[in-house]
């Protein structure tokens, strides 16, 4: 039971995001490449463990808030579930367990991934009160697992990735903050205290902001001097539309539907948004590996 409860708190469901390790692997052009695929799975499975450990301590930095909340509540530490002893244990024994592993795989990839941890326990403790940087701190979480991806391949990750990285982790965080605020309503400040500084018109002009620059620096991406080297073809422009509908099809979800609450459970549950993924995944693999 008390296993069980501990899982849950280290929300496997979330663990999609740590898929973005495997970027450098893809357009690094090693995904044939049995050792590489190898050192990226490991990769992952640290990254999904330290992450594991990262939500055990902000649900115990949470506690109080989160039994006040109307989907929160339910969690097992807010709940009384799964106590903070427990909790608080499995934090330390995730730490000395993935600390060292992550250092033997390679010292560069060991420190990105003990600089993600310390950024996300400081979000957990403080960051994730400041408007704005919040957001940010979200966004370079998902920057700091691709440049961790390319660390253990020992490639360098390119500038155009990191990019595109980071304004489409933005979007996701903005859109994600843009549900918390119309769902809590007039509570939303009482849980969240820093969506007091935040208001749905004020998020609305900065995810349009995001949008309209993550599809402007994807297409740049696919068309650069550089892309078209680096992979002998052009056709990469090819992906844009999947892009296009991904990101229009996520607009319609939060808009429409006032989804957006959870990135990883609507990938998973809206099935046009998980196709046009696949497509654009299988898509780009075609072009990069069999021109």
């Amino acid at each position: 039971m008390r296993m069980a409860a501990l899982l849950r708190t280290m929300r496997p469901a979330q663990w999609v995001k740590n898929a973005f390790v495997f970027s450098a692997l893809i357009f690094a052009q090693r995904l044939l490449d049995a050792g590489a695929v190898l050192r990226s799975l490991a990769a992952f499975v640290i990254f999904c463990l330290v992450s594991g450990a990262v939500y055990i301590l902000n649900d115990i930095l949470d506690l109080e808030e989160d039994r006040r909340h109307p989907r929160k509540s339910k969690r097992p530490l807010a709940s009384g579930t799964l106590g903070v002893r427990a909790a608080a244990t499995a934090v330390v024994v995730l730490c000395v367990l993935c600390g060292p592993a992550a250092f033997v795989l390679d010292v560069w990839f060991g420190l990105c991934v003990l600089s993600y941890f310390l950024i996300q326990a400081l979000y957990a403790a403080r960051l994730k009160h400041v408007v704005i940087l919040d957001v940010f701190v979200i966004a370079l979480g998902f920057v700091l697992r691709v440049v961790a991806g390319a660390l253990v391949l020992r490639v360098e990750a390119s500038p155009w990735l990191l990019i595109c990285t980071i304004l489409l982790a933005l979007f996701l965080a903005l859109s994600k903050r843009r549900h918390e605020l119309v769902l809590l309503e007039d509570d939303a400040q009482e849980h969240r205290p820093v969506l007091g500084e935040y208001s749905a018109y004020l998020l609305d002009q900065m995810i349009a902001v995001v949008t309209a620059s993550t599809v402007i620096a994807y297409c740049l991406y696919t068309m650069s001097p550089e892309t078209v080297k680096k992979f002998g073809t052009s056709r990469l422009i090819f992906t844009v539309p999947f892009v296009l509908y991904g990101i229009f099809r996520y607009l319609y979800l939060v808009h429409q539907r006032g989804e957006g609450g959870s990135p990883e459970a609507l990938l998973m549950r809206d099935k046009p948004l998980l196709g046009a993924i696949v497509l654009w995944f299988a898509t780009a693999t075609l072009i990069i590996y069999f021109r």
